[in-house]
């Protein structure tokens, strides 16, 4: 159980990443 837990942490963190990346992107583009 613990390494699925560990698992989707990583999941998450990947998921973070993408939306950061978006956020930069869009400020990119307001500049």
């Amino acid at each position: 159980m613990g390494s699925v837990i560990k698992k989707r942490r990583k999941k998450t963190r990947k998921h973070k990443h993408k939306k950061m990346l978006k956020a930069t992107r869009w400020q990119r583009r307001t500049k």
